[in-house]
């Protein structure tokens, strides 16, 4: 499996409105883009950019706070109130093809492929399996999506 670009770092969060607050005034995010709710993760979710070299697009983090009480999310707040660092996500160009790479290796699939917040297909890796980290392996977005660079 070839390692591809980082597209986000997931922060679980008790409030998104505190949580953007902090990412505005604390760390000076220039670009935050306006929350929704992905009812099908029971999750609402916010992106925040942050700057790349010479002015072009880094990486984001995703900002996820509960939808209700059957949140997936619910746990990870349980055990951390204040909220933290729940997953990193990392882009493939097939997803089909990095689920049989990592059912291959062995590397536990947590549920089915599915869409995600940038509307590109999915899975997630088991912690155990990766060196204690929950990952996110997505479909990279098409050229000239909300979400391309």
């Amino acid at each position: 499996m070839k390692l591809g670009r980082l597209n986000h770092i997931g922060v679980a969060t008790p409030s998104i409105e505190a949580s953007i607050a902090h990412y505005r005034d604390v760390m000076g995010a220039l670009k935050i883009h306006k929350p929704f709710d992905l009812e099908a993760q029971g999750v609402k979710v916010c992106f925040v950019d942050t700057p790349g070299e010479g002015g072009t697009f880094g990486t984001q983090i995703e900002l996820i706070e509960p939808l209700g009480t059957d949140s997936p999310i619910n746990g990870f707040l349980a055990k951390n109130p204040l909220g933290g660092q729940h997953h990193v996500c990392f882009e493939v160009a097939d997803i089909d093809e990095a689920r049989k790479e990592f059912e291959e290796l062995g590397k536990r699939i947590l549920g089915p492929t599915r869409l995600g917040a940038h509307g590109t297909p999915i899975f997630f890796l088991h912690p155990k399996d990766m060196q204690g980290i929950l990952t996110e392996i997505m479909e990279t977005p098409k050229e000239g999506s909300h979400w391309s660079n």
